[in-house]
């Protein structure tokens, strides 16, 4: 365990030696987050409900969004591509660690100060927006939420790690998550929430892992899913989360039967 807590220390020392790039990455995240903010303040002004939200609800859930995604979606893993191709993974495959455990402690690193700030960040905007911001008190639906995100967590983990171990195969690695992050902001529900989209389509996407990495939670923590949708959505979750997780180790494997580094 010490090993790894030593990766995270280490990953916390990596950050604080390029602060620029962190404060850029920060300064990113809370311009976009004001552009979603201010283009649902202006739709929702005035109007008591749209698609089913109020104006309340709706700003809840872009703000609260950013820490969402910040603990879901903040990784490490977008550079396990790069270090297959450069032959950098021989460096790990020589010590005695383990290599999915390495990278959740590097997750762990980067998670920690992603949540910190974008709190931080959602504080702020609220105390000088001053919008009308649901604070959950249910404790159940609290519970429910911090459950969905630790599961959003490993579900995220798992996917972004298999598009690194793209890796083995071929030397472009960018543009597929690049595809992936395009299309994965638009069904995870980062933009809007996914339930104003036609219930044909809506209805498909439950089955899919994305929505259960960020607009899932959040329609928990707002309190508009009953137990019984809530039990649904977790069990999908769990359903993807031991499918990703199994193809993940058999790609694993399977790689490394190819894996060669040449000049190393």
């Amino acid at each position: 365990m010490g090993k790894y807590w030593q990766v995270i220390k280490n990953s916390w020392s990596e950050s604080t030696a390029y602060r620029l790039n962190f404060i850029l990455w920060r300064v990113r995240r809370v311009v976009n987050l004001l552009l979603v903010y201010f283009l649902w303040h202006a739709v929702t002004a005035g109007k008591n409900t749209l698609f089913g939200y109020n104006e309340s609800q709706i700003l809840t859930y872009v703000l609260l969004s950013n820490v969402v995604t910040s603990f879901i979606l903040a990784t490490k893993t977008l550079d396990i591509g790069d270090e297959i191709n450069s032959g950098n993974l021989t460096n790990y495959l020589l010590k005695p660690i383990n290599y999915f455990s390495l990278w959740w402690a590097k997750d762990a690193a980067d998670k920690a100060l992603n949540v910190f700030f974008s709190i931080l960040e959602v504080v702020l905007l609220i105390f000088f927006l001053k919008p009308q911001f649901i604070l959950q008190t249910n404790v159940l639906f609290l519970l429910f939420f911090t459950l969905s995100m630790g599961l959003g967590m490993i579900l995220y983990f798992y996917l972004s790690v298999l598009l690194g171990f793209i890796g083995f195969y071929s030397p472009e690695v960018w543009a597929p998550r690049f595809v992936f992050f395009v299309i994965s902001q638009f069904f995870i529900g980062s933009l809007f929430p996914l339930d104003i989209l036609p219930k044909w389509l809506y209805l498909s996407l439950q089955a899919l892992p994305f929505p259960y990495l960020l607009f899932f939670p959040l329609k928990i923590y707002l309190g508009q899913l009953n137990v019984q949708e809530i039990s649904i959505g977790i069990a999908i979750s769990l359903v993807w989360i031991i499918i990703l997780k199994e193809t993940a180790v058999r790609v694993w494997n399977k790689g490394l039967l190819d894996y060669s580094a040449q000049g190393r």
